[in-house]
């Protein structure tokens, strides 16, 4: 099996609509079906995606499976984000500095 990166999972507008579906806990297809808008097959096809990638967990329920969110894809995506968040922080708070600094000498000149 392929080994797909979190960013390609949810790169799947459907997979992001089933994960918002899932957003507030466990549901059963049918469930994920009428929240997501997408035929059963769909659904079916995009949790199993969802599944072997890790950002699923699967319980039998009887009859029904019922779906939910692991968090630990989310927590991997994070740490790779945040790497990013503090660059483009930096970047945003020399912006800042220097808007002040414009700011500042428009209204005194004589700075």
């Amino acid at each position: 099996m392929t080994h797909i990166s979190g960013f390609e999972v949810l790169a799947d507008p459907a997979r992001r609509r089933i994960v918002e579906a899932l957003r507030d806990g466990e549901r059963q297809v049918n469930d994920i079906v009428e929240h997501a808008g997408i035929h059963q097959s769909g659904v079916s096809r995009h949790l199993k995606v969802l599944h072997r990638s890790g950002f699923v967990s699967v319980r039998p329920d009887g009859q029904r499976r019922i779906y939910a969110l692991r968090p630990e894809p989310f927590r991997e995506l994070e740490a790779w984000l945040n790497d990013y968040r503090r660059l483009w922080e930096a970047r945003l708070d020399r912006f800042d500095t220097a808007l002040k600094h414009h700011v500042a000498a428009k209204e005194d000149p004589d700075q």
